[in-house]
Formats: structure tokens, C-alpha cells, sequence
């Protein structure tokens, strides 16, 4: 009887330990096709800023203002005192501040 409720719990904890790896299979293989996603909303690095190509489709606004992309930029906004402390972005994307508010992706070929 002891035998059987040990390959009981064996074989449930083995299910168990199954189901966990393919979990995190499952996982990486999301995470790896979140990043192909997110790649792909990216805008090359040759574009001309301004232009439909020029647009970060992961955060709704031109690449090359992206400051969640390239934090590098901020200064140039806090300079412009066009900066968002509370949201951590300019207050010129700001839509949390400003809910009416429409960052539009220039049409193709501009």
C-alpha cells in the first residue's frame, strides 16, 4: 500500500514538473517573439526624422523623439522645459497630461 502512494505522488509530481518546463518553454519562445515584435517597431537608423518611416510603432511617436528608446534625448526636452516629471516623458507625449492629445505617424511618402 506504502508503494503505491509513493508512485502516486511520484508520478503527480513528475506531471507537475512536466508541465513547468513546458511553461517555460512556452515562456522564452513568447519572449523571443515579443522581441522580433519589437524589433520590427523600431525605425531603421538611416531614416530621415520626420518621415512616416521615422515612428517607434512601441511607443506611438517618432523614433527619433523616442526617449524611452533613447534616453539620450531627454536632456534636449528638459532644456526645452518640455518635460513630464510625474510621467517621465515630454510633455509634448504626454497624454496622460494632455488626453486630448493625437501623435499621428506622418502619411507615406513624407
Amino acid at each position: 500500500m506504502r508503494f503505491v502512494v509513493l508512485a502516486l505522488v511520484s508520478s503527480i509530481t513528475l506531471a507537475c514538473s512536466g508541465s513547468d518546463a513546458t511553461t517555460t518553454k512556452g515562456s522564452a519562445s513568447a519572449k523571443a517573439e515579443s522581441s522580433t515584435t519589437s524589433a520590427a517597431a523600431h525605425a531603421p537608423k538611416d531614416v530621415k526624422p520626420g518621415s512616416h518611416e521615422d515612428w517607434c510603432g512601441e511607443h506611438g511617436v517618432p523614433e527619433s523623439q523616442c526617449t524611452k528608446c533613447n534616453p539620450d534625448l531627454i536632456p534636449a526636452f528638459k532644456a526645452t522645459k518640455d518635460w513630464c516629471e510625474e510621467h517621465n516623458l515630454p510633455e509634448s507625449q504626454c497624454t496622460k497630461c494632455n488626453p486630448d492629445l493625437k501623435i499621428v505617424r506622418p502619411p507615406k511618402g513624407s
